[in-house]
């Protein structure tokens, strides 16, 4: 199993069958669908991957590397020797050739420890890759949760402007009873007439956003983008976050600060490589040759030998321009920049789980109060209606409770999903992959 499938079972508790038309598809649906599709999420896992094959000993430069090989060279060429005696040989088209085949290793046995340390950064390297990809799926579950429920919201939002659809149709049905029977004006028919299209024209407006929205959602899934489906109508937000368990979580397990922790390891063993060109380096070699010759003008028209070979040899720096002191250093100062790097990732964290906490906090008490506007508005709506009924108030006194009964519903749903914004900035912060 590979890492990427270890997260999302980790995440997913059972799988869900794919959603048809119009089927409620629900947040874990949505996740794992967005797991297994999304382009970002397979990339990250493929390069996770990449940097977990590059973890081995031979890459390290810790084995010995053996290679065979043959060389065959040919020759035509008119020769000609003159030996001491004054005799000469010629011979025109003389063919030569050579055949040179064999096995040879070579293995580097000390090189100041600097494939220890080699091991060491490709371990890290494949933690790094690991914390990356986790990034990437913690980015993508927000943008899943965030628009899921924005879509719930606009759901209730819709509900609410059908409600005071249904409302005014009713206060055009009167205002025409009315003007029927003479007590009332052409002119209440006439506003009530436009406030009804009013409200038909905020609701076509609310449809156009919620199926865009819906068009993106799709896109997110990576999925076809004209997949119909609806969502839940609640959004129950998670009212028990603390802020030091928070922060406590955020420092072990938020991936930018868990990658910059490993850079700065990563650095560190760099210069552990830097410095091991100080010490001397060991290298042994052996094989096994074959090598036939063959001449036809010469003492002798072929030779051949074959046996092992074996060896070491071994070399120390002594002086190479200064250029391992610029590296050292050059080491030294990206030590230093990664330590930087990863405080300003400290400071920066905790003052986003502040902000965000702060904002958390606001938005549970906005819903806590946006809960009894609506429960308020709701019940001067109905005393409102019973008195339009009887004739006891004006249409502008009825319009206005309308607005305000609709408006708090709007506004109710707006801070439960604000606060639901919160909580998912907080939990992306801490590094938690819930869907609670």
């Amino acid at each position: 199993m590979t890492k990427y499938q270890f997260i999302i079972a980790s995440i997913l508790f059972f799988a869900f069958s794919n959603t048809n038309a119009q089927e409620i598809i629900s947040l874990e649906t949505a996740v794992k669908v967005a797991l297994e599709n999304n382009y970002e999420i397979k990339i990250a896992s493929n390069n996770s991957l990449i940097n977990a094959t590059n973890v081995t000993v031979g890459n390290a430069g810790m084995l010995p590397t053996v290679a065979a090989t043959i060389t065959d060279n040919n020759r035509v060429q008119n020769s000609s020797q003159t030996l001491q005696n004054g005799t000469t040989n010629s011979l025109d088209n003389a063919k030569n050739n050579s055949l040179n085949y064999g096995v040879n290793l070579d293995w580097t046995v000390f090189d100041g420890f600097k494939m220890f340390a080699k091991l060491d950064q490709l371990k890290e390297l494949q933690k790094l890759g690991e914390a990356q990809l986790k990034q990437t799926i913690l980015t993508k579950i927000s943008a899943v949760t965030s628009t899921y429920f924005d879509l719930v919201q606009q759901q209730q939002q819709l509900k609410a402007l059908d409600s005071t659809i249904v409302i005014s149709n009713q206060r055009l049905a009167l205002a025409q009873n009315r003007f029927t029977i003479g007590k009332a004006s052409k002119l209440e028919v006439l506003n009530a007439q436009v406030d009804l299209n009013t409200d038909k024209v905020s609701l076509l407006r609310q449809k156009d956003l919620y199926a865009n929205t819906k068009i993106l959602f799709n896109q997110i899934l990576a999925r076809d983008t004209k997949t119909d489906f609806k969502v839940i109508d609640t959004i129950k937000v998670d009212a028990n976050l603390v802020l030091n368990e928070l922060t406590s979580l955020a420092e072990k397990q938020n991936p930018q600060l868990e990658a910059q922790i490993i850079a700065l390891k990563v650095a560190e063993l760099q210069l552990k490589q830097v410095r091991a060109n100080r010490y001397p380096s060991l290298k042994l070699s052996t094989g096994y040759n074959l090598a036939n010759t063959q001449a036809s003008l010469g003492f002798a028209t072929a030779t051949s030998a074959k046996g092992f070979n074996y060896g070491f040899s071994a070399a120390l720096n002594i002086f190479d321009g200064l250029s391992q002191n610029r590296n050292e250093k050059i080491a030294h100062l990206q030590i230093d920049n990664s330590k930087l790097i990863l405080e300003e990732q400290k400071l920066a964290l905790q003052s986003q789980l502040a902000t965000s906490f702060q904002t958390y906090t606001t938005n549970l008490e906005l819903i806590s109060l946006e809960e009894k506007n609506e429960a308020i508005a709701k019940q001067n709506l109905a005393i409102t209606l019973d008195k339009f009924k009887i004739g006891t108030i004006t249409t502008l006194e009825f319009r206005a409770a309308q607005l305000n009964y609709v408006n708090a519903k709007v506004r109710n749903s707006n801070a439960q999903f604000q606060a639901k914004l919160s909580e998912i900035a907080l939990k992306e912060l801490a590094g938690i992959i819930n869907l609670n």
